[in-house]
C-alpha cells in the first residue's frame, strides 16, 4: 500500500474521525446498515493502473464471440429475457490484494458479475474522505475513479450510462421491496446524483408492451430500468408482479438481465488471463485435486458470498448433486496480502471492486471507478468479522493530480 499516506492518516485518526465520517456520509445517504470501515485504502497509481488494465483484459476476452456463445448457456431458459444487447452497460470484478512473485502490489480475480454495485454510494464515500483529508503529497486531494474523471465527469458518467438520454423520471431503479434492501443507501445515493427513483417490483403497471409507475397521482411510462433485482431473491419472495422479466417490452435495460448469468462465476473457467486464478466447473472434473486444502468451491449464482466454502473437503463435493454440479466451480484458493495496517500495527485484507461503465458510444464497459472491502477474517464478509474493528466498505484512493 501507499506507506506515507498510510501513515500519515494513522496519525490523524481518532474515534472522532471516524464518527464524524460515519455522520457526515449517513447525512446523506441515510442510515448505513452494514460496517463502515475506518480508513480509505491507499494504493499506488502504478497498482491502479495495472488492475485497471487486467480489466480491460478480461472485458475484451469475455467478448469474443466463442466466449459470448459459451456464456450464452448460462442463462436459464425460465429467465432468458428478450432484447439482449451487444454488451452490458455494468461490469464488476473483484481483486484480491496480493504479492506477486516479484513482490509487487498486484490483483487476483476473485469473481466477476455484469450486475450493479454501489456507484453512487462510493461516489459520496470517496467525496466525503477527501473532504476531511488533508495528507502531505496530496495537495489537489484524493479520488477514486480512473485516470481521465473526477467526481463531477464522473457524475456525468454516471448519469449517461444510466439514464442513456431518457429523463430522469422515464427510468427507474428495480428492486424487490427497495426500502428493506441493506442496499438502500446506494438507492438514495443514486437519487442523489442522477434523479433516478427506486420502484419496487410489486408497483409496476402493465399495459400491454408499456410499463408504467404512480407517482404523485400521475400515471408515468418507463423507458429503461435500472436493474437491481437479484434473480436469487425474486425466486424466494416471488412477489406479485404485473410483469415478467420474460416479456417482450418496450423498454431498455441497463444492465440487460441476461448479463447476470453470462459475465459471471460462470465465465472464470472460460477466462485465460495471469490474474484469473484456475477454475473449475465440477460437472467438468475428472478427479479432485490432491491438494484440495488449497482450493474453493463457489456456488455460480449465489450472492453476496453465500454458500461459499473456503475449505472444502472431499464430501463437501461429493455431496453436490449431479445435476447441480455444473452449477458450482472449485477456483485456486489465493492468499491475501494484509499490508494495510491499522494504529496498532494488525495487518488488514483488502479486496478492491472495479466498476466499469459503458457509455454511449463505447463497445464495451469500461473501468471506471473502485469501491473495497476490508477484512480481519479467514474471508471477507459480515460473518467473519464480527466484533472486528478496521473491517468494511471503504474505497481506494490517489491523488488527484499525479
Amino acid at each position: 500500500m501507499h506507506a506515507d499516506f498510510r501513515r500519515v492518516y494513522n496519525q490523524i485518526f481518532s474515534p472522532t474521525f471516524y464518527e464524524q465520517y460515519r455522520n457526515r456520509l449517513q447525512a446523506v445517504v441515510g442510515p448505513v446498515p452494514y460496517r463502515l470501515a475506518e480508513s480509505p485504502l491507499f494504493i499506488p497509481p502504478a497498482t491502479r493502473d495495472r488492475i485497471f488494465g487486467y480489466t480491460r483484459d478480461i472485458i475484451a476476452q469475455l467478448a469474443e464471440p466463442q466466449r459470448l456463445a459459451a456464456a450464452r448457456r448460462a442463462v436459464p431458459p425460465e429467465y432468458d429475457v428478450p432484447r439482449q444487447d451487444e454488451a452490458p452497460d455494468v461490469m464488476t470484478i473483484d481483486y484480491a490484494v496480493v504479492r506477486n512473485k516479484d513482490g509487487e502490489l498486484d490483483g487476483q480475480v476473485v469473481e466477476l458479475q455484469a450486475f450493479p454495485s454501489l456507484f453512487a454510494f462510493t461516489m459520496i464515500q470517496a467525496r466525503i474522505f477527501n473532504e476531511m483529508m488533508n495528507l502531505p503529497g496530496a495537495d489537489k486531494g484524493f479520488h477514486c475513479f480512473a485516470p481521465g474523471y473526477d467526481y463531477d465527469s464522473g457524475k456525468e458518467l454516471l448519469r449517461r450510462a444510466l439514464l442513456a438520454g431518457h429523463k430522469p423520471e422515464e427510468v427507474v431503479l428495480l428492486e424487490i421491496e427497495p426500502q428493506k434492501q441493506k442496499t438502500l443507501p446506494d438507492f438514495v445515493a443514486t437519487q442523489e446524483l442522477t434523479g433516478i427513483e427506486p420502484v419496487c417490483v410489486t408497483e409496476v403497471i402493465r399495459e400491454g408492451r408499456q410499463l408504467f409507475r404512480m407517482k404523485d397521482g400521475r400515471k408515468l411510462p418507463i423507458r429503461r430500468i435500472f436493474n437491481r433485482v437479484v434473480f436469487d431473491e425474486l425466486q424466494k419472495k416471488n412477489p406479485p408482479m404485473a410483469f415478467k422479466f420474460t416479456d417482450d417490452l418496450d423498454v431498455s435495460w441497463c444492465p440487460h438481465p441476461n448479463w447476470y448469468w453470462m459475465w459471471s462465476k460462470f465465465s472464470l473457467p472460460l477466462i485465460d488471463h495471469p490474474a484469473v486464478p484456475k477454475a473449475t466447473t465440477v460437472a467438468q472434473l475428472k478427479e479432485l485435486p490432491a491438494d484440495l486444502e488449497n482450493y474453493v468451491l463457489k456456488p455460480l449464482f449465489s450472492y453476496a458470498g453465500a454458500g461459499v466454502k473456503v475449505d472444502p473437503t472431499r464430501e463437501d463435493v461429493a455431496n453436490i448433486p449431479a445435476d447441480q454440479r455444473d452449477g458450482w466451480i472449485l477456483q485456486k484458493k489465493i492468499t491475501y496480502a494484509r499490508e494495510l495496517f491499522t494504529p496498532e500495527g494488525i495487518g488488514v485484507a483488502a479486496e478492491i471492486r472495479v466498476l466499469c461503465l459503458r457509455d454511449q458510444g463505447q463497445r464495451l464497459p469500461q473501468p471506471f471507478m473502485n469501491l473495497v472491502r476490508l477484512s480481519r477474517g479467514k474471508m471477507l464478509g459480515v460473518d467473519f468479522n464480527k466484533g472486528l474493528d478496521w473491517v468494511g466498505s471503504t474505497v481506494a484512493l490517489w491523488p488527484k493530480a499525479e
